[in-house]
């Protein structure tokens, strides 16, 4: 297996994060939390062609679930066509036990997935432009976070 050509998104490693990245010519996105399985993989079923490209992930919140997760789908895109969509659920940002913050181009500690071996960089192109786009349906319970702060005094 050769070792995949990879750009990863907000990612923390084996213990949780995310990861968007080419490998065997296709589009991967892997969603793992807290390293519990299963992780959540989307693949492209199509080759991404040599060229220039926008590639990315959508994900559409449906609902939220028992546990405050997101309930809803996730959509790989290259240029204008969305190219994998399956189900998905996830847990925004206060999960991990040690953040990585954001890498590009190369993955610079633990990979986020099994289907990838860390510590390589992005090569045979050039990434232009990264964009983080999230919704604007932010929820902040306030309340959990006022006994959070409590607990932690």
């Amino acid at each position: 297996m050769q070792t995949p050509k990879v750009f990863s998104l907000p990612r923390v490693a084996r213990f949780g994060g995310h990861a968007l990245f080419i490998k065997e010519r296709k589009l991967w996105y892997v969603y793992n939390f807290i390293g519990i399985p299963p992780e959540q993989v989307l693949v492209s079923l199509e080759e991404v062609a040599s060229g220039a490209h926008v590639l990315g992930v959508e994900f559409t919140k449906e609902s939220v679930g028992s546990r405050d997760e997101a309930i809803g789908t996730a959509t790989l895109h290259v240029d204008d066509q969305a190219v994998a969509k399956e189900p998905w659920r996830t847990h925004s940002a206060h999960f991990a036990l040690a953040g990585e913050g954001l890498s590009i181009g190369r993955d610079s500690g633990d990979s986020v997935s099994k289907e990838y071996t860390p510590h390589f960089t992005f090569t045979g192109g050039r990434i232009r432009e990264v964009e983080i786009s999230i919704g604007d349906d932010v929820y902040v319970d306030l309340e959990r976070d006022f006994h959070a702060g409590l607990a932690r005094d």
